[in-house]
């Protein structure tokens, strides 16, 4: 391995490359959908929110406290993006690679398609990006003979990572299940294990204590989104989908890393985590783009892995790296916006042919999809749909301006009204929304966005429509909607708000 002095001259330098590309290719197209929602959600700090824990919401709304700005929104996952890979660097060296693995390494954790998707918008996945495979290098230097102290610090990652996004108890159950498999069953009967498992704990339980008092909103969440929302997919098509969002050239290097892993008894426990995290995620029907941030780690362990092999062929690896160049190159579009939309119209059709594919077969919900994909196609027109309705608002007589409260469908037209026309008071009864209820509004002056003023149930004495929102790219469901301005709710809007709840 390289000496103390020069070991992290790799590692940072391919940090560093990491976030300025990212800085760099970011900041396009405009704010997506969850990011926006993500900054009102933090703008009411909590410990918890309906579908989510709280550091992600805290990370987006800190962001703009300067004012809005994409830029400094994407700065956020460009951090996590050059962390994870200078951890996956640093973990490939303490697998015993040197500079060609951490090439590797550096290339296949930069290029392939999800984690780069991953660090180039806000995420709760681009945490663990960098803290998953960190945890894993803090255990493999306890399995090289370095104090059990620090499964301390492991427990503080877990903990952090627990108040980011909930999947990290797959890969916490996964971990644990392949050490027990192995002899570093070994490493786990110690005080500082259990001292890290505390610890853990201890950071996950304000979120945990949040989700408690207001019923564990987030299994009815989980529950509805299988029922209708999500594609539910196949054990073997969540694993055929693994190397499409992966890259298949990319993938290479990440199933060389598996199989170097489990031949190698001191390591072994790393393989077989990553064969129980697919299985209890398959099985439970999570989304295909959950075990991402496992990848870094198996990444590391390819890059070492491909070095030792390939030992005497250097032309070889010459060939290797510029093929994973090109290779990640190609896919390098469809995850960071950076060609104009009717370029990656275009390009991605070219694609898509060539593999005789098309934008559908890696969707994750059941949506019909436009020109762009749903990740593209949520960036655009939410200014504009905002400005619709404020000038909706603003049209009304100054007495039922007053009254008025704009009602979304869901947390994205909600959080783009509360973002770029904040004059105007939204509610809405999708997800955290419906938690925060009706804010003081009566509902006697409601604008109704994408709606009918419940003329089913005549809910209300008059409705008129007052404008049509149609915007080019955006998800055909936000396109071409009606925005009626409803008067006369004959009943309170506080009676009628349990009714309103949508948790999906």
């Amino acid at each position: 391995m390289s000496t103390s002095g020069s070991r992290y001259t790799f590692p940072i330098a391919a940090a560093l490359v990491t976030f300025v590309l990212h800085a760099l290719g970011n900041p396009h197209y405009g704010f997506f959908r969850d990011e926006l929602y993500f900054i009102m959600c933090g703008r009411h700090p909590d410990w918890g929110y309906v579908d989510q824990p709280p550091v992600v919401p805290l990370l987006g709304a800190a962001s703009q406290v300067f004012g809005a700005s994409l830029i400094l929104l994407r700065l956020v996952p460009a951090f996590f993006a050059a962390a994870s890979v200078y951890v996956t660097c640093t973990l490939a060296q303490e697998l015993g690679g040197f500079i060609f693995a951490q090439l590797v390494v550096a290339v296949a954790a930069f290029f392939a398609p999800v984690l780069m998707g991953l660090g180039a918008q806000l995420d709760p996945d681009g945490v663990g990006l960098w803290l998953w495979p960190l945890a894993a290098l803090f255990i493999v230097r306890m399995v090289k003979g370095e104090c059990p102290r620090l499964w301390l610090a492991v427990g503080a990652l877990f903990g952090i990572c627990f108040e980011s996004k909930y999947s990290v108890a797959y890969f916490i159950a996964a971990l644990i299940l392949g050490m027990l498999f192995t002899r570093e069953r070994r490493l786990l009967w110690s005080k500082w294990f259990a001292g890290g498992v505390a610890l853990a704990a201890l950071i996950a339980l304000p979120n945990f204590l949040w989700q408690a008092a207001h019923g564990f909103p987030i299994v009815e969440l989980l529950r509805n989104g299988q029922l209708g929302k999500n594609v539910m997919l196949t054990p073997l098509d969540f694993i055929g989908q693994q190397f499409v969002l992966m890259n298949p050239i990319l993938s290479l290097v990440w199933l060389a890393g598996l199989a170097w892993l489990l031949i190698r008894p001191a390591y072994r426990f790393l393989g077989l985590t990553y064969i129980f995290l697919i299985a209890l995620m398959a099985a439970s029907h999570a989304k295909s783009y959950y075990p991402a941030d496992a990848y870094p780690i198996l990444i590391a362990a390819g890059g070492a892995a491909i070095e030792s092999w390939s030992e005497r062929a250097r032309l070889a690896r010459l060939l290797a790296a510029a093929v994973l160049v090109l290779a990640g190159a190609v896919f390098v579009p469809f995850a960071m916006p950076v060609l104009p939309e009717q370029t990656f119209i275009a390009y991605s059709a070219s694609v898509y042919r060539a593999l005789g594919a098309d934008q559908s077969t890696m969707k994750t919900e059941n949506h019909a999809l436009g020109s762009l994909p749903q990740d593209y196609a949520d960036m655009h027109g939410w200014p504009e749909f905002a400005e619709t309705v404020g000038r909706v608002y603003d049209s009304l007589p100054p007495a039922d301006r007053a009254k008025a409260v704009a009602f979304a469908q869901n947390y994205g037209e909600a959080a783009a009204i509360e973002f770029f026309s904040p004059r105007v008071p939204v509610v809405s009864g999708h997800n955290q929304y419906w938690l925060w209820g009706p804010r003081g509004h009566d509902g006697s002056v409601v604008i109704d966005i994408a709606g009918d003023c419940g003329a089913k149930q005549h809910l209300f004495a008059s409705a008129v429509k007052a404008a049509t929102f149609s915007a080019p790219y955006v998800m055909p469901y936000e396109d071409n909607i009606s925005i009626m301005v409803c008067r006369g709710l004959k009943m309170p809007l506080s009676t009628l708000w349990p009714s309103l709840k949508h948790y999906e």
